[in-house]
């Protein structure tokens, strides 16, 4: 089937890929001084692009009883996404009061003392991959790359590594809501190295002051300090690149818009450039004689083949799975708010904007 059509649904079936970390309020600054509430938080906005683009999903993290857990609540189930946790608990839902400046990138302050999507623990989140043997992926970022909470979620990583899944890290970062930023910067890494994918923005990467004069020569240094198969770097109007290894070598591909973009914000582009990426890895995957043929491999929830898939694709698979990811960024940013873009929106838009690629 070609990607240009109709990609068929997950949602509704077993879940494929499972998501662990925050989901929040963001309180946006508005020009005349108040707050507008905004469902929000990078794990939170990843589910529901996920599910937007046909992936079913299931959601870790316990959400709160008060109105703003509910609604929570209420955006993931309505886009198809299935919650791990689906009774509410008392502690309160996270905020985050959000300043945008003049291009519409997004500064945060953090509000995560006792708050409900924080209340889990590794042994009870492997409790619930372990039931669900079909999982093919685990992502976490951004707030769950918190030292604070290093016991729940690096375990849960390892143990999701050791399960044979494929292990997918966002490089999100948020430095200046952490006190101890050399102990930060050793826990990502530290987060980084079980991943078979990691996605970082040039900014993301400065934060973490590796080694190199430019983002390429950082992604790089990132990518071989662990095992990572693909690494994507997002460059903001310049694009993206994705980085494929192969042995010891590490391959470049790169897409950028074609025209100018009219960026409304960028509050959630990083979330659906992620999705998208993650969706069309998997829809390729699922077409892909690669996959057909190694069917019969022991492990029963097919991320090995996922593996074998991502370290065989063509380079006109893999601009493909770029592009697609490009497109799904560029569409959100092109809105108000973090409202992603579906599957075929984004299938539309890499047919009738193609991106320039190579």
């Amino acid at each position: 089937m070609s990607l240009n059509t109709q990609q068929n649904s997950d949602l509704g079936s077993t879940p494929r890929v499972v998501t662990a970390g925050e989901a929040l309020i963001d309180l946006v600054s508005q020009a005349d001084g108040n707050f507008q509430p905004c469902l929000g938080g990078a794990v939170f906005n990843l589910s529901r692009a996920l599910a937007r683009q046909n992936v079913a999903t299931l959601y870790q993290n316990p959400l709160s009883s008060d109105r703003f857990g509910r609604q929570l609540a209420q955006a993931l189930e309505v886009e198809g996404v299935q919650l791990a946790q689906p009774q509410a608990i008392p502690q309160p839902t996270s905020l985050a009061v959000v300043a945008l400046n003049a291009e519409g990138h997004p500064d945060y302050a953090f509000y995560r003392e006792g708050v409900a999507d924080r209340q889990i623990t590794a042994d009870a989140m492997n409790a619930v991959c372990q039931n669900q043997p079909q999982l093919q992926i685990a992502c976490t970022g951004c707030l769950a790359l918190d030292p604070a909470d290093s016991e729940h979620y690096l375990p849960w990583l390892q143990a999701q590594k050791k399960a044979g899944r494929w292990i997918v890290v966002d490089v999100n970062l948020r430095p200046s809501v952490m006190p101890d930023l050399v102990k930060y910067r050793a826990h990502v890494l530290a987060m980084a190295q079980p991943a078979d994918v990691l996605k970082a923005s040039d900014e993301d990467l400065a934060h973490l002051e590796l080694p190199g004069t430019t983002p390429m020569d950082q992604a790089m240094h990132l990518m071989r300090l662990g095992a990572a198969q693909w690494m994507a770097l997002t460059l903001g109007a310049e694009g993206a690149r994705l980085l494929v290894r192969h042995g010891d070598d590490i391959k470049v591909l790169s897409a950028r818009e074609s025209a100018p973009v009219k960026v409304v914000d960028t509050v959630g582009a990083g979330d659906s450039f992620l999705a998208g990426l993650l969706a069309c890895a998997l829809h390729h995957a699922d077409h892909s004689a690669n996959l057909v043929n190694l069917s019969n491999q022991t492990n029963p929830n097919g991320a090995s083949n996922l593996k074998s898939w991502a370290s065989e694709a063509s380079d006109d698979t893999l601009k493909d799975v770029l592009s697609h990811a490009l497109a799904s960024a560029t569409l959100v940013v092109m809105r108000r708010g973090c409202d992603p873009a579906r599957w075929e929106e984004v299938r539309a838009r890499v047919s009738g904007f193609p991106a320039l690629s190579s």
